[in-house]
């Protein structure tokens, strides 16, 4: 058994065609993203990525909905992700496929 702690991660990035990576793969990525309350988060989209989230902890508004923990949302490509951190957030991040360089902010 292999021990790593997320800090070892860019960005809690910890699957994914990246460096550092626990498994490299271009078919996906994994992440546990931890956002400060207020936390400024660029809006942005992917052109090729679909991003699957589900909120652990924490509530927050994207695309003016209000969301509590237990809530699953999907931003598809060229959607606009425009989060609001109403508390510390908890996000799982699972993004298919993994393309670097596929984020554009507006």
């Amino acid at each position: 058994m292999k021990i790593r702690r997320i800090e070892e991660f860019k960005g809690g990035w910890f699957l994914g065609n990246f460096e550092p990576s626990l498994f490299k793969t271009d078919q996906f990525e994994v992440c546990y993203k931890q956002h400060a309350k207020g936390e400024a988060w660029p809006r942005h989209f992917h052109k090729s990525a679909t991003e699957f989230n589900c909120l652990v902890l924490g509530s927050m508004v994207i695309q003016e909905m209000q969301l509590k923990p237990g809530d699953i949302f999907v931003i598809e490509p060229g959607e606009v992700a425009d989060p609001v951190f109403l508390e510390d957030c908890h996000i799982i991040v699972v993004k298919t496929p993994s393309i670097s360089g596929d984020k554009y902010e507006v």
